[in-house]
């Protein structure tokens, strides 16, 4: 075939970046008065710090990460709880990588496999379930920690599992629900939040309507975005230009892959399977109604109600800001043993642990 004597032009993405970084200098120019705007996904948290888009911005637009790292908020008494469980000899512990080297109260997952703990990296609760079908003499618990993303796959194994009589099979449940954080961050009155990051992941699964809350009561506008540069690039002009109007919408710049409605079909899983509770985060507390507990017609598959063990006094480590960090307080190096004490390679918290940490996207990328 011959070629094309005019071909189309290519995607110029530096001029479309320099565009939209004018567009955010000029708003905020005109605007004049700080404008604080807070990312509430650890995977926003990564792409902002790796493409170093903060030191872009102009001096009054201030970027803050938020509860968006599922690992992080997860309070040290469900982990003691699943390190006790992972020391009985009948049990197989099965969790994401990121879980596996958090501190909890006096051990980790990862010290507790070097003692001899069978404590297995899974991709997914379907490879937790498969576990459980080749080893019909254990009990094997799957570590359920995460936002709505991974409540859907979640809830299908347990389903699967009831359908194949899979008794061994049994989820440790600490799901939480994104839109609560948000409504308590919103009401809090020292934190001045203008603006809200969305996160595209757990759009997908819940859709707009969530955060309507947050933009009609609060007066907060807030922008689904995308994970590339480009697209938090364009959701900070979006919620800039709300600011600067004085609107207060919900706006989905991440339009290739959230519908307005969401994922019908993962909602209704969830709620299938699930209970709506109340539930603990790092660094915040008891929030209500922000969590997914295993529901009473799925109880033959909750750990913590058919595991007993004796669960030590929970405690945060010494000196760890990791709830401050959490909460958009301050930034990492704010922390005294960010750096030093705590690193990637011996991590105190686990804002510095996990891939979506704020502090190990920082102590990574934010210092250069």
């Amino acid at each position: 075939m011959e070629k094309s004597s005019n071909p189309q032009p290519k995607f110029d993405q530096a001029s479309q970046s320099q565009a939209l970084l004018n567009g955010i200098e000029r708003i905020a120019g005109q605007y004049g008065q700080e404008m604080v705007l807070m990312e509430v996904c650890g995977t926003h948290t990564v792409s902002i710090f790796k493409a170093g888009i903060r030191s872009l911005l102009p001096k009054n637009v201030k970027l803050i990460s938020g509860p968006g790292c599922p690992v992080c908020v997860t309070p040290n008494e469900y982990l003691d709880r699943a390190i006790a469980v992972s020391r009985l000899e009948d049990v197989i512990i099965t969790t994401f990588g990121d879980m596996m080297r958090v501190p909890g109260t006096s051990s980790s997952l990862e010290r507790e496999k070097t003692r001899g703990a069978d404590v297995r990296v899974v991709y997914s609760s379907r490879d937790a379930f498969k576990i459980a079908s080749r080893n019909p003499d254990k009990r094997v618990v799957f570590l359920g920690v995460g936002f709505e993303t991974t409540a859907p796959t979640v809830a299908s194994a347990l389903k699967e599992a009831r359908q194949e009589n899979l008794a061994n099979f049994s989820v440790l449940s600490a799901h939480k629900l994104v839109p609560p954080a948000l409504e308590l961050l919103a009401r809090s009155p020292d934190l001045n939040v203008d603006g809200f990051i969305c996160p595209g992941h757990v759009s997908t699964i819940i859709g707009l309507e969530p955060y309507q809350v947050l933009a009609q009561e609060h007066k907060i506008p807030c922008v689904i975005a995308g994970f590339e540069p480009m697209d938090v690039l364009q959701a900070i002009w979006l919620l800039l230009k709300q600011i600067k109007q004085g609107t207060h919408l919900v706006q989905n710049q991440y339009v290739r892959a959230v519908r307005p409605e969401g994922n019908p079909k993962a909602q209704t899983l969830i709620h299938e399977v699930f209970d709506v509770i109340d539930t603990r985060w790092r660094g915040i507390g008891v929030i209500p109604q922000s969590g997914l507990g295993i529901g009473k017609q799925y109880q033959e598959f909750d750990a913590e109600r058919l595991i007993r063990v004796e669960v030590e006094a929970s405690r945060e480590p010494e000196g760890c800001l990791c709830g401050e960090v959490i909460l958009g307080r301050i930034q990492p190096p704010a922390c005294a043993l960010f750096g030093g004490q705590c690193t990637p390679e011996s991590p105190v918290g686990p804002c510095m642990v996990s891939s979506e940490g704020t502090c190990s996207a920082y102590f990574k990328y934010g210092q250069n």
